[in-house]
C-alpha cells in the first residue's frame, strides 16, 4: 500500500517545512497558498500547486492547514465550505481551545472531520523524531492518519474534546513567554548593574535546572487542593517579591512585571493564604482578573 497522498494549505515557514518533509518521505503532496509564488520552490521538488482552494481539497482525503490563525481558515474555507464533505482537517494553525472547538462544530455541520494540532516545534525542526506535535479530535480519524501525520513530528495525542491539544500548546506557549520575559527582565536589571547577559547565563541556567523539583512538588499541591506552609509560606514570599520589585525600581528599569508579581502575591495573602504555601496562588489565578 501506497503512503497517503495529502494537501497542505499554507505555505508560510511552518507549511513549507511541512510539505518539504512529506516529499522527502515519498508522500504525493498537492500544495495551495494565497500567494502562489511560494510553492515555486516545492513544485520544483514535486509538489503539485492547486490553482484554486477548491481544486486543493478535491485532491486528498487528508487536509494540513498551516495558517496563522483561524480567522485564516476561515477566510480561506468558508467560500468553499461546499466542498468540506468526506475531508479529514488537520488544523495544525494556532488559536485558542475555544476556537478549536468552535471550528470542530464548523467543520462537522460541513460533513468534515477536524483534528486540532498544536505543532512544539519551529520550522527547522519539522520532520525530526525528536519533535512532537499535540493532537485531539475523534480518535479514529487521529488513528487513521498518524502514520502521515507522524511524518512531521512524534504524535501526542490528547484526547476527544477538540480544544485539549490548543490548551496543552498554549499552556507551553504560556510557560515559554513568561520565563523569556522573566529573563529579559533578569538582563535589564543585570546590565543596570554593570553586568552583562554573558556573566549572568550561567546563573540564569542554574535557577532553571533547578525548576522541575519545584514544578513536580507544587502540582501535588495543586491536584490534592492543599497547600501545607511546612515549606514554605505565602508572607514569607510576599517580602522576597517586594525586595525583588524595590530592586529593580531602585535600579531605574521597567517594573511592569516584578509589580505584577507583587500584586498576585499580595491578593494572596489578602484571601487568606498567608500561612499557607505560595502554590495557594493557584487559587487566586484560577479567577478572573479584578
Amino acid at each position: 500500500m501506497g503512503k497517503q497522498a495529502v494537501t497542505v494549505i499554507g505555505l508560510g515557514p511552518m507549511g513549507q517545512a511541512m510539505v518539504g518533509a512529506f516529499l522527502e518521505n515519498g508522500h504525493d503532496v498537492t500544495v495551495w497558498n494565497r500567494t502562489a509564488s511560494k510553492a515555486e520552490a516545492l513544485v520544483a521538488k514535486g509538489a503539485k500547486l492547486a490553482p484554486t482552494v477548491r481544486d486543493a481539497l478535491a485532491a486528498n482525503e487528508l487536509v494540513v492547514l498551516s495558517l496563522t490563525d483561524y480567522d485564516a481558515v476561515y477566510a480561506i474555507l468558508e467560500p468553499v465550505a461546499d466542498a468540506l464533505a468526506g475531508k479529514v482537517i488537520a488544523n495544525l494553525s494556532s488559536d485558542t481551545p475555544e476556537r478549536a472547538r468552535a471550528a470542530a462544530k464548523w467543520a462537522a455541520e460541513h460533513g468534515a472531520t477536524h483534528i486540532t494540532g498544536g505543532v512544539q516545534v519551529p520550522p527547522p525542526m519539522i520532520g525530526k523524531p525528536e519533535s512532537s506535535t499535540y493532537y485531539s479530535g475523534p480518535k479514529d480519524a487521529f488513528d487513521a492518519h498518524e502514520a502521515t501525520l507522524r511524518v512531521l513530528t512524534g504524535t501526542d495525542f490528547r484526547g476527544e474534546d477538540p480544544g485539549l491539544a490548543a490548551m496543552y500548546y498554549q499552556a507551553q506557549m504560556t510557560i515559554f513567554w513568561t520565563t523569556m520575559l522573566s529573563y529579559y527582565q533578569t538582563l535589564a536589571l543585570g546590565q543596570a548593574n554593570g553586568v552583562t547577559a554573558k556573566e549572568l547565563l550561567p546563573y540564569a541556567s542554574m535557577m532553571t535546572s533547578m525548576m522541575p523539583h519545584f514544578l513536580e512538588l507544587y502540582a501535588q499541591h495543586v491536584d490534592a487542593g492543599e497547600y501545607p506552609g511546612d515549606v514554605d509560606r505565602l508572607s514569607m514570599g510576599v517580602a522576597s517579591v517586594d525586595h525583588v520589585l524595590h530592586t529593580h525600581k531602585d535600579a531605574g528599569v521597567n517594573t511592569a512585571l516584578p509589580a505584577l508579581v507583587s500584586q498576585i502575591f499580595h491578593k494572596g495573602v489578602s484571601a487568606g493564604f498567608a500561612d499557607n504555601s505560595f502554590s495557594s496562588l493557584i487559587e487566586v489565578l484560577k479567577k478572573p482578573a479584578d
